[in-house]
């Protein structure tokens, strides 16, 4: 009966495993873009207003408050910013940073950056 009983736990714990996002694994690349100088103090998803100095981040799926470490794939500099607001929704793009948070691992004149990102909750 034990045995029954641990088989089946397994058997629930492996397939709850196979429905993680790929950010929730912390596996995520693509594309990070910023936010456009006419969005500052504009409301975010989780109601904050945006500020283009502040280290934040919009990720389609992450909830809000987790703390993403963002590392630019071409320079290794990268930056740990927290999300607060939903996108970006454009195609190859996985995440929006702010300003200054883009700006610590880029340069803004690129407009995009090849990225990883780490989930450090």
């Amino acid at each position: 009966m034990k045995l029954l009983a641990l088989c089946s736990l397994l058997l629930v714990l492996a397939g709850c495993s196979q429905f993680q996002t790929p950010a929730a694994a912390g596996d995520e690349s693509g594309l990070a873009s910023y936010y456009a100088d006419r969005l500052q103090n504009r409301k975010t998803a989780n109601g904050e207003r945006y500020r283009h100095d502040a280290l934040t981040a919009a990720h389609r799926t992450l909830p809000f408050g987790t703390r993403v470490r963002v590392t630019n794939r071409d320079n290794g500099k990268s930056v740990v910013v927290r999300i607060n607001d939903r996108g970006p929704f454009v195609r190859g793009r996985v995440i929006d940073l702010s300003k200054s948070a883009f700006s610590r691992i880029g340069s803004v004149r690129d407009g995009l950056l090849p990225v990883r990102l780490d989930v450090l909750r």
